[in-house]
């Protein structure tokens, strides 16, 4: 019997008291009352791995394995073969049996990570697997059925967007997506920043058997302002790498990486997103110009007005509503519109959906059609 890991399992717990934490545990614990099949959408480094192995602990299942394969590190000519299992002899390289995946997690949960990256060949066997629970293995004539698994899949693509672009098929999104739960990225709750680090800082003095270091107040204030692109991923890395080089035993402002520092967001501008004696409609339409013709950030003009709550979430879908007039729908356009870099794509339509800001694209790809001018009458219709 394999040795448990304990250490490992407290490197990588499910931390956080931030309230959009505290509404992931409540999903987490619904999720574990059923067998529902469950979506675990949020960027790369949020953790979706770990609410799927908190699903699972949580639920009658919690003795069964859980096996978990990231579909988008395994070739498309082998992953049906991981998955539904393949004979001896079946294809190239195929010297025993395999009995698959989704055998080995019978009674248990399997885990499909990055589930968007498959192809559609192989999400047209997953979609036949889960209607009808029959497994085909390669090379094999008979089907095998009564497999009594639970799937539970994530990603960090918009799958919606991908069904309507017709790279991912709509009716398995609509299969996989009983129970949605969306991982909200790191820098949406900076309330959770602090418990982490001295989380990881303790992980990391014993798994190195370094002193116990703290932080500084001032170097606690850069972290927390840092938008950490790579979420939970990358604060971890950053901290076992100060954990390495830090002589401390206090990690100081001089001690924050360069890139923290280099890649710190822009303080909002001083100024009054507009007079504090005009109206409401002024407050919005000043943000829009500042957006449209002063080519102001998204992230410096109505990100802080919305969560100092000066403009409410009507106030930003109006806001998003007429910038998609003006891309046709494309939300990529739209970022660039708003005076974000390409790289802001994933966070901008994760903060949309986290506050419910997301609006269906396809309402503004409507064709505009212009109908042709009348043609002056020839001189033989005037005489």
């Amino acid at each position: 019997m394999p040795l448990i890991d304990h250490s490992a399992r407290k490197q990588h717990a499910l931390l956080g008291a931030s309230a959009a934490m505290q509404s992931v545990q409540v999903d987490i614990a619904s999720a574990a009352r059923s067998d529902a099949k469950v979506l675990v959408t949020g960027e790369t480094g949020v953790g979706k791995e770990l609410v799927a192995r908190a699903i699972h602990q949580g639920s009658a299942r919690r003795t069964a394995p859980f096996v978990t394969i990231n579909c988008a590190g395994v070739p498309d000519s082998l992953l049906e073969s991981e998955l539904f299992g393949h004979t001896r002899g079946s294809f190239t390289g195929a010297v025993r049996d395999h009995a698959g995946l989704l055998r080995q997690a019978d009674s248990g949960t399997v885990f499909l990570d990055e589930v968007g990256e498959m192809s559609l060949r192989m999400q047209a066997l997953l979609l036949r697997f889960l209607e009808t629970g029959e497994i085909q293995t390669v090379g094999a004539a008979a089907t095998h059925t009564h497999i009594n698994v639970r799937v539970v899949t994530a990603t960090n693509r918009d799958l919606r967007e991908a069904a309507a672009a017709r790279e991912f098929r709509d009716d398995l999104y609509y299969r996989l997506n009983v129970f949605e739960i969306r991982i909200p990225p790191l820098r949406d709750r900076p309330d959770d920043i602090p418990l982490l680090l001295d989380h990881y800082l303790q992980v990391f003095a014993d798994q190195h058997r370094r002193p116990p270091l703290s932080v500084a107040p001032a170097a606690l204030d850069l972290l927390c302002r840092y938008a950490w692109p790579g979420n939970i991923r990358e604060l971890r890395n950053l901290v076992e790498r100060l954990v390495l080089r830090v002589a401390g035993p206090v990690i100081e402002a001089d001690a924050v990486p360069r890139d923290v520092l280099a890649a710190r967001p822009s303080a909002a501008p001083a100024t009054p997103v507009a007079p504090l004696d005009g109206s409401h409609q002024a407050r919005v339409d000043a943000i829009l110009d500042r957006l449209l013709t002063h080519h102001e950030s998204f992230w410096t003009s109505a990100y802080p007005a919305f969560m100092a709550r000066d403009i409410t979430r009507h106030d930003l879908r109006h806001l998003i509503h007429t910038g998609l007039e003006r891309t046709h729908g494309s939300y990529r356009l739209l970022v660039g519109l708003f005076n974000m870099t390409a790289d802001d794509y994933k966070r901008f339509l994760g903060f949309l959906k986290q506050h419910d800001c997301h609006l269906p694209f396809q309402r503004f790809r409507v064709l505009s059609f212009r109908a042709p001018e009348p043609r002056p009458p020839a001189i033989a219709e005037i005489a």
